[in-house]
């Protein structure tokens, strides 16, 4: 009743939400915690999925999900744990992290409950998105009964961790007000949280009880605090009549990686990369920690202002270092429309690095609508079909400003037919962050 039950459909319903969330620029790093609806996704779809946009660079990082949601079916005294080994979703089964649950053993306030697990959507429903994000992860669930603020702030300390561990509250807003008056209740209490208020009651919230223990250690922590999304269930599936509020928040450690610090950064690794080959020399290691999350980079070398090579990943499957360092190698040694990198003409050649956003696909009903979608400059594209699949990045509209001379030659560059019918195409876009040596 909150997703589809078959395994194709739940998988194309949350594509289709995240596909949804507007086209970001590349993101270096992720959230520590997220605030997130637990609704219907017909209902609130489209604000659970603006929250998990957010995980895309934590993919390969993220192995362990601490996730606390409100019992709405079984009344409870704490902090519920199943004795299940495994929660499962059409899209298949996550393990519980029984070493997490077993970090919290001993405190008091955390007690074990299948009855409580049974039947609560407030934490299954997160279950698809988180899927579809991080891929493979373990799973510390909890549904919160009644417990206070410490004590809930007590489970999330213990189980913090570090940026292997992300934290989800699963929330809903005001409940059955007319529209505008769920937009006031909710704007006030909107207000609250990104105040860190922590005595949020469970008419502004029926999470309070896990948000209120977030909120509380997150200020000790000095996290900042992003609203991402809100609406309300007028604004989505359902009339205005009595509505439902939904909301969701990023918490961050830290300060943001600027953009030129980082690709100075990068540009600097590839060189590095491609001149420890040509000399045999070890390269430099660099030690910032947002090198180790999972990216997908593309390292295009020119040579007097024309190509000299181009290698790159669509999605992101190792440490955002390795796979500069690896693309870097395949453009001036691997690039089969080139002959290796010498020496000799290395100090000529300039390198370009592009980090690319995650892939989101495109769903159109005929060639019109596709080429209305398409932002041509900013959009790079992927396209799929019988088995072959070629991609361009944005920068390739410099020289094919036509979306269709565009899709021509990218049906070509995949080794497809130019009679092709788009229509038998899969298509994803993409944005970068590009960088480019003087």
């Amino acid at each position: 009743m909150f997703y589809p039950g078959d395994a194709r459909a739940l998988a194309a319903e949350v594509d289709d939400l995240l596909g949804g969330v507007a086209q970001p620029l590349p993101r270096l790093g992720y959230p520590k915690a997220l605030v997130v609806p637990h609704a219907g996704y017909i209902y609130s779809g489209p604000v659970a999925a603006r929250a998990y946009d957010e995980l895309g660079a934590a993919r390969g990082s993220v192995r362990r999900v601490v996730l606390l949601g409100p019992t709405h079916r079984v009344a409870v005294r704490g902090l519920a744990v199943p004795s299940a080994g495994a929660f499962a979703t059409p899209l298949g089964a996550v393990p519980i992290d029984t070493d997490a649950l077993r970090e919290v053993r001993d405190l008091a306030q955390v007690v074990t409950s299948d009855p409580a697990h049974a039947l609560e959507h407030s934490l299954e429903v997160q279950l698809p998105f988180l899927q579809k994000m991080l891929g493979d992860f373990r799973l510390a669930p909890f549904a919160v009964g009644r417990a206070s603020v410490p004590e809930v702030a007590e489970v999330i300390a213990r189980l913090w961790g570090g940026p292997e561990t992300l934290i989800v509250i699963s929330t809903d807003l005001s409940h059955y007000h007319s529209y505008d008056e769920a937009r006031a209740i909710d704007g006030a209490t909107i207000e609250r949280i990104a105040s860190f208020a922590t005595d949020l009651d469970h008419e502004e919230a029926c999470g309070a009880t896990p948000l209120n223990g977030l909120l509380h250690f997150s200020k000790e922590k000095n996290l900042s605090l992003k609203l991402l999304a809100a609406c309300n269930s007028g604004d989505t599936a359902g009339g205005k009549g009595q509505v439902v509020g939904y909301s969701a928040f990023g918490l961050y450690e830290g300060g943001e990686v600027s953009l030129d610090d980082a690709g100075r950064t990068l540009l600097a690794l590839a060189r590095g990369a491609i001149e420890a080959k040509l000399t045999g020399e070890a390269p430099a290691a660099e030690p910032a920690s947002w090198l180790s999350q999972c990216g997908a980079t593309f390292v295009t070398l020119t040579k007097d202002g024309e190509l000299r090579g181009c290698i790159g990943s669509l999605e992101p499957a190792r440490a955002l270092a390795d796979d500069v360092a690896h693309n870097a190698i395949g453009a001036a040694f691997r690039d089969p429309r080139f002959p290796p990198m010498s020496a000799p003409e290395w100090p000529q050649c300039r390198v370009e690095v592009s980090l690319l956003s995650t892939p989101k696909p495109l769903r159109f009903a005929d060639e019109a609508d596709l080429l209305a979608q398409i932002e041509a400059g900013d959009d790079g594209l992927i396209l799929e079909a019988d088995g072959r699949r070629g991609t361009f990045l944005p920068q390739v509209w410099e020289d094919l400003p036509d979306k269709r001379d565009f899709l021509a030659h990218l049906l070509r560059k995949a080794g497809l037919p130019a009679d092709t019918r788009l229509t038998r195409c899969k298509l994803w876009r993409y944005r970068v962050a590009k960088w480019k040596e003087e």
